[in-house]
């Protein structure tokens, strides 16, 4: 069983900063892959971005991309997303995710990840 706790989230004006952090139980967080994701209310959830296993690879979706930063520090058992220049249409619930898989063929598919955080409010004002 692994557990994930984020924290970070807030209330921000646009083109403020955030970090999220999330921490996961597991004596093997080296070898999970974590990702992002996020939703909002009345819309599905939706990938934000991914990291492999040794922080070697990364990947972002689109709406995110040059603005936010995924990273890991293995030996804290964390994973961080840095969210730069941020937008109103960021606004949403960011969960962290793990797949205790170290390869996986589609990073953005949330079937792809096995546990889930419980999730932290991220509000973006204009």
């Amino acid at each position: 069983q692994v557990q994930l706790v984020e924290s970070g989230g807030g209330l921000v004006q646009a083109g403020d900063s955030l970090r999220l952090s999330c921490v996961a139980s597991g004596r093997t967080f080296r070898t999970y892959i974590m990702g992002w994701f996020r939703q909002a209310p009345g819309k599905e959830r939706e990938f934000v971005a991914a990291i492999n296993w040794s922080g070697g690879s990364t990947y972002y979706a689109d709406s995110v991309k040059g603005r936010f930063t995924i990273s890991r520090d293995n030996a804290e058992n964390t994973a961080y997303l840095r969210m730069n220049s941020l937008k109103p249409e960021d606004t949403a619930v960011y969960y962290c995710a793990a797949r205790l898989h170290p390869y996986s063929s589609d990073y953005g598919d949330f079937t792809e990840y096995d546990y889930w955080g419980q999730g932290t409010q991220v509000t973006v004002s204009s």
